[in-house]
């Protein structure tokens, strides 16, 4: 009985989503079409197409929708990133790609967030940049976004980390290809580098397989294993948010948001090779489709004026953070080699 009372009301709250949910499928497909077309980051171009179409966010049919996809479809997004990591994966990378993952992260990290509070911003805008800069671009920060707080600023602070961070992972590619060149990187530490500096997994890709189809493997690999820190950074996240909404009396969020642990136990899953060969890859066709439509959506709930009134602050910030990870991975890099036999 209960059941047979619910259905309809799925069924109107299906039609209520419909219209803002195609709304968003159809940017991301635009935004898709231009990426594979002109090379530029899929996520720029969702984002700057839903903020030309912020006009469907107003009241209207696709209001709900555009709400639904901004934050639901975005945690689904981030959960099915699990699929493309495996256990065995940072195994074999060795302790010292590794240690080199997880220093920067942390460092990256934390001089950010020191920065941000220095250059008079919330130590969160500090994380949500430095998490996005330190470890998978734009989907780190929609992934970040998620567990954080709701806060009038934080739409904005997510929009302006998504457009840097894509913008300074294109510029990256082209020029950090020519840094490993001209520092004579072996084809695999050339990898190594690139997997640990550049933002987003598709300027990894192009970059290392620019240089090499070992370099590009390489790269790749390091990339992911960086995606893999995405959930110890969510815990954290969660777990500042948690300690400062005590001190100030307010309701705390789950310790871990449901998104994180999906995140985590697909990874598990992933890594007993149960799987059929293709679900890993669908699961992850399926996650960035759903990002893409997320931050297309995101777009459309943003004035285009509330962008460009950010200042040049945080572009000191972000751009910062790009060169200190990159001299970071660098002198990592010599330590590493200088340890080795």
């Amino acid at each position: 009985m209960t059941f047979s009372l619910a259905l309809p009301d799925r069924i109107n709250q299906g039609r209520t989503l419909f219209p803002g949910l195609l709304a968003s499928a159809v940017v991301a497909a635009a935004a898709t079409f231009l990426s594979d077309h002109y090379g530029a980051p899929v996520m720029l171009f969702a984002l700057l197409l839903g903020i030309a179409m912020n006009f469907l966010s107003s009241e209207g049919a696709c209001k709900s929708g555009i709400e639904f996809t901004a934050r639901d479809l975005l945690r689904i997004g981030v959960a099915l990133l699990g699929l493309r990591i495996t256990v065995g994966q940072i195994a074999e990378l060795g302790w010292g790609p590794v240690a080199i993952i997880v220093l920067s992260v942390v460092l990256t990290i934390g001089l950010s967030m020191l920065a941000a509070r220095l250059m008079g911003f919330d130590k969160l805008f500090g994380l949500l940049s430095g998490g996005a800069t330190a470890i998978c671009g734009a989907s780190a920060a929609l992934a970040l976004a998620a567990a954080l707080p709701n806060h009038p600023m934080k739409q904005r602070a997510t929009l302006f980390t998504v457009v840097g961070v894509s913008a300074l992972s294109t510029l990256a590619m082209i020029v950090y290809p020519i840094i490993a060149h001209a520092l004579g990187l072996s084809d695999r530490t050339a990898g190594i580098f690139l997997g640990a500096t550049i933002h987003d997994v598709a300027q990894v890709v192009g970059a290392g397989y620019s240089m090499s189809r070992e370099t590009g493997d390489v790269a790749t690999f390091v990339k992911l294993m960086r995606v893999a820190m995405l959930l110890p950074v969510i815990v954290f996240t969660v777990m500042l948010t948690r300690a400062q909404t005590r001190a100030e009396g307010g309701a705390r969020p789950p310790l871990l948001p449901w998104f994180a642990v999906v995140f985590a136990l697909l990874v598990l899953v992933n890594s007993t090779g149960w799987l059929p060969h293709g679900v890993p890859q669908a699961g992850g066709d399926i996650s960035r489709w759903c990002l893409v439509a997320s931050i297309a959506a995101i777009g459309m709930k943003t004035q285009l004026k509330e962008l460009v009134t950010v200042g040049v602050k945080p572009i000191v910030l972000m751009v910062g953070e790009t060169v200190f990870l990159a001299a970071l991975a660098l002198g990592l890099l010599q330590v590493l080699k200088q340890l080795q036999p």
